[in-house]
């Protein structure tokens, strides 16, 4: 399947926002639209777009400040991103779709999901970050450490690269607003059928809060991916893939 890279300009603004297509538009299938966490580029969800696109069109885009996309002259957080991905899917043409997120990129979702429920079809939460047991700094180090350990070294070099084009202040006003996101209090007022997602062997979100996640959403259920870690769309794109195709191909 013949995986394309673009750009395109997004408002209000206009940056420039890079993006990746792979798969074609299906009779009958809405498109996905995948978004990467803190930090990254779209460059690691590149594996579940491709495990996707026999199923699906699926547009992966790296969000403003990040990856190959334009950079503001401040770092955005949680409320900025959403105003982003909307004005992507704008560009695009996208009306509705089925999303995709992993670690802060589910924070990103549901503000969509809250902000614009018809646009949001199917929602999917890999990782969903921040677990309230460890919504600070301190806490969330150890744990992002161990989750390094569990990682294939090809996401590490990702993660390597990406946070140098990054950069620290930019991270800092992510890391920030997405420590301040209250996404416990937010998952109630879901609408969108919702599957959440997480890796057995994840260092960064606990067990304990995917299962609340799961109970907190009107339409919600969990998944666990046997021996996956955080970043189970890198390191596990055809397990994933299994139970996604299935829960997307039911949107309408």
């Amino acid at each position: 399947m013949r995986e394309e890279s673009h750009h395109v300009e997004i408002a209000p603004g206009g940056l420039r926002v890079h993006y990746s297509t792979t798969g074609a538009e299906r009779p009958g299938r809405l498109p996905v639209v995948l978004v990467h966490g803190i930090g990254v580029s779209g460059r690691y969800l590149l594996p579940t777009a491709r495990a996707l696109a026999p199923h699906f069109i699926v547009h992966v885009p790296d969000l403003p400040g990040f990856g190959r996309s334009e950079k503001p002259r401040r770092g955005l957080g949680v409320p900025e991103l959403a105003d982003s991905l909307l004005a992507f899917m704008d560009a695009l043409g996208i009306g509705r779709a089925c999303l995709l997120g992993n670690s802060m990129g589910c924070q990103v979702l549901v503000e969509v999901a809250l902000r614009e429920p018809a646009r949001v079809a199917r929602l999917v939460l890999t990782g969903p970050t921040v677990d309230p047991s460890a919504r600070s700094v301190l806490r969330h180090v150890p744990r992002f450490l161990l989750d390094g350990l569990r990682e294939p070294p090809g996401m590490l070099a990702i993660l390597a690269y990406d946070y140098a084009v990054f950069g620290p202040r930019r991270f800092r006003a992510a890391a920030r607003s997405a420590l301040a996101d209250p996404i416990e209090d937010k998952l109630p007022r879901v609408e969108a059928p919702t599957l959440v997602v997480r890796g057995s062997r994840d260092g960064i979100v606990s067990q304990r809060w995917v299962e609340l996640a799961a109970r907190l959403l009107p339409c919600g259920e969990l998944v666990v991916l046997k021996g996956a870690p955080h970043a189970v769309t890198y390191a596990a794109p055809e397990e994933l893939a299994r139970v996604v195709v299935p829960f997307f191909a039911e949107a309408t």
